[in-house]
């Protein structure tokens, strides 16, 4: 199902369709933000731009404070809501190889994509890459299996493990992102480069 027939009726493919258009908007909005140059989104680990900490930070609090209040008006089944089921060894492992990925070649999956889409060389190599590691990690499933299954928590949210309720943990999260663009103020002045044209 996706994300509108819930709420009214309309042919599934309609509902796919505005999806599509929606997902071709968030694209279209990437680009214009210049999230399709590696040295913008590189720029966060050393620093100087910080623009990609903050957007993301912003859209993640909009989207818990929006799917609350939907939820509050009879909007949305937040029941209904998938999420991710959690490993925690994987997810450090995971994390740590796509951080590695992120900052050398500059881009995240979504964003590689994007620069992908108008012809960024750059991205080309990405995203290559991103196909070889994706196929050597099924060819090599049998022997990290173990390890990608290892310590399960189930589809868990980080109030449940905190245990408290979402609106606190909100509250916590706005808290924390109010001090942490104060932190990414500083340290763009701090490591503050020329103006560096994107040429690839």
């Amino acid at each position: 199902m996706g994300p509108l027939t819930s709420l009214i009726s309309m042919p599934e493919w309609l509902d796919f369709l505005i999806a599509l258009l929606i997902g071709i908007g968030f694209g279209f909005a990437l680009e214009q933000a210049g999230f399709s140059s590696s040295r913008k989104l590189a720029g966060m680990f050393y620093g100087y731009d910080t623009t990609v900490i903050k957007v993301f930070f912003t859209a993640a609090i909009v989207a818990l404070i929006g799917s609350q209040l939907l939820s509050f008006f009879g909007l949305l089944n937040l029941n209904q809501v998938f999420v991710n089921e959690f490993y925690v060894t994987s997810s450090i492992v995971g994390g740590i190889i796509m951080g590695a990925g992120f900052i050398m070649g500059g881009f995240c999956p979504g964003t590689g994509l994007c620069a992908l889409s108008i012809g960024k060389i750059d991205a080309m190599v990405f995203f290559a890459g991103g196909l070889t590691g994706a196929f050597l990690f099924a060819e090599t499933y049998p022997m990290v299996e173990k390890l990608a299954n290892s310590s399960y928590k189930g589809p868990v949210k980080i109030n449940d493990i905190l245990g408290i309720s979402p609106g606190v943990f909100i509250f916590l999260l706005i808290i924390a992102a109010v001090v942490m663009f104060a932190i990414a103020e500083a340290a763009e002045k701090r490591f503050a480069r020329p103006e560096i044209t994107n040429e690839l």
